[in-house]
């Protein structure tokens, strides 16, 4: 069905659902709410599909989106696919340099954007002043040349058809998040979407009869592909939150809506965890889930709890999709083991490989997580758009494997356990040691928010472990002083993992350098800490 000649986005995930069903619930900053039916979302992305034709926008073009998660995102979104065009996911938060990047290598043909992001698209250091984009505006229109949004749905009329283009045609050209290096470019095909759908019923666990929220934001890969995607492929209600996050949000969206699956980033279930906010009572969630890095085990033991239920890791990337998965669907579920990111997912077959060699490595020992693509019927990842010599980085000579680029490994019942990004493996007197190891067992303190582990030179070991920890409001003053929580922790790392593999020094810091999606950047606390030593690292 995703990968036939037919294939088309739009039918696939709007105009084969009954008209009066819910697609999504999308919830203003004044907590109003508008609904959204598929027969709505059909008729208005109608409408703007045939307002993008006339500015000349056709199969295979680029839309970029620079939206909050509103109604005329999603509008402009099915409009773009309805026209077998591709689209450009931007993140709210990006600068414009990071806009500048991803528009130019994309040769982007339409910009649809937030009224409020519209001055990051003017003319600067950055975005070029005879820039080739057209730009269409949701909200009030304040520059000469660009086009209303509201104006272009309603000048138009619905019945715009919908191309089908086949499953190879691209959907969606996004670009990784960069925890280092530039970003670089995947171009997602049609029956990606296969794989996609997969996640949310076997990872996620989502039913017909759900209210399904993915809180992460569709400018990356785990929104986009999952929170909008895979849910308007199912045609589950969806929640979409048109402001940003915050704990007493959260709970308010989760408990009046009767939200049963939600999945967010770990970044969100910690800040739930340390705020002071009151989790409401008689919450209706039965599934939780957790994706974008390894969620440290301090999560469920506070989660049980609060929530009622169990947080499920699950690991994937921009280039894939969704790997492997603590899954919540009924035939696939296994105990939660503290730590671990579960079981290869249906339609993948995944591996650990030894570090210097395409070999299968034995159970227990690390090395390279990689998918094997004679027996992923969902890999879709054909490489980075203009980008050749990073592209084969990512295969093996004879194709046979993809590597991830994560090093784990896996137990003897089959559970893989993530250990670090290669480049963040720490190697302490021989010892390879993974920060995340470390990281979780720091993260089970009290006192601590969130925190990072990252190798420093030193002249006897080659490298040791320091931790970057962002403790609690008010826990570093009084009896627990920092040397104090700091000696703490140190033994707390002795105890509960290994007594080589405890940090030096712990630095206490108000933030953790992170991308705009939320992940850690090692790299720059590494960076950072040679500036300070004025060694290498």
């Amino acid at each position: 069905m995703y990968s036939a000649p037919d294939a088309g986005a739009a039918h696939l995930l709007c105009d084969s659902h009954p008209a009066d069903a819910v697609a999504y619930t999308v919830v203003e900053p004044d907590l109003t709410a508008t609904v959204l039916t598929y027969g709505r979302l059909k008729a208005d992305s109608e409408r703007f599909a045939a307002a993008l034709a006339g500015l000349g926008v056709g199969p295979g073009d680029r839309v970029a989106t620079l939206m909050g998660k509103s109604v005329d995102y999603l509008v402009a979104l099915l409009a773009t696919w309805r026209l077998g065009a591709v689209t450009v996911p931007l993140f709210t938060a990006f600068a414009p340099p990071a806009i500048a990047l991803r528009l130019s290598a994309s040769d982007t043909k339409v910009v649809v954007c937030d009224a409020g992001q519209r001055p990051k698209l003017d003319a600067g250091d950055d975005i070029p002043a005879d820039a080739k984009w057209q730009i269409v505006v949701s909200g009030p229109v304040e520059r000469s040349g660009d086009l209303a949004f509201g104006d272009l749905l309603a000048s138009n009329e619905p019945g715009h058809p919908a191309v089908a283009l086949g499953g190879q045609a691209p959907l969606v050209h996004i670009f990784t998040s960069g925890t280092t290096g530039r970003p670089k470019g995947v171009v997602v095909p049609t029956g990606a979407i296969a794989g996609f759908r997969a996640y949310a019923e076997f990872g996620c666990g989502v039913r017909a009869d759900d209210v399904f929220w993915n809180a992460a934001d569709p400018g990356w890969a785990y929104g986009l592909y999952f929170g909008v995607i895979a849910s308007l492929s199912l045609g589950v209600p969806s929640v979409l939150v048109h402001a940003g996050f915050s704990p007493e949000l959260t709970w308010h969206v989760m408990d009046k809506l009767r939200v049963t699956n939600f999945t967010a980033a770990p970044t969100v279930y910690r800040s739930l965890r340390t705020s002071d906010a009151p989790v409401p009572d008689g919450l209706a969630l039965r599934c939780a889930s957790s994706a974008g890095e390894p969620l440290t085990p301090d999560v469920n033991a506070w989660a049980a709890d609060a929530l009622g239920v169990e947080v499920h890791d699950h690991y994937g990337q921009t280039e894939a999709g969704m790997l492997i998965n603590n899954h919540q669907h009924p035939s696939l579920n296994r105990p939660v083991l503290p730590g671990s990111m579960g079981h290869p997912m249906p339609g993948w077959s995944l591996r650990v490989l030894f570090e210097d060699r395409d070999e299968v490595a034995p159970v227990g020992t690390a090395g390279r997580i990689a998918a094997d693509l004679t027996a992923s019927p969902f890999a879709w990842f054909a490489g980075y758009e203009g980008d050749a010599a990073k592209s084969a980085e990512k295969f093996s000579a004879d194709g046979r494997w993809y590597y991830t680029g994560d090093v784990g490994r896996v137990d003897e019942d089959g559970y893989f356990h993530f250990s670090s990004r290669d480049d963040d493996v720490i190697i302490m007197a021989g010892y390879r040691i993974g920060p995340f190891d470390v990281e979780s067992v720091l993260a089970t303190h009290p006192a601590v928010v969130e925190c990072a582990v990252i190798a420093a030179p030193d002249e006897v070991r080659g490298e040791v472990l320091e931790a970057f920890v962002v403790v609690r409001e008010g826990m570093r003053e009084g009896a627990d002083t920092p040397e104090t929580l700091a000696a703490e922790l140190q033994q707390l790392v002795k105890k509960r993992f290994a007594a080589h593999a405890y940090p030096r020094t712990v630095h206490f810091v108000d933030s953790l350098p992170k991308t705009p999606s939320g992940k850690i950047q090692r790299y720059v606390l590494r960076r950072q800490r040679q500036q300070d030593t004025g060694g290498s690292s």
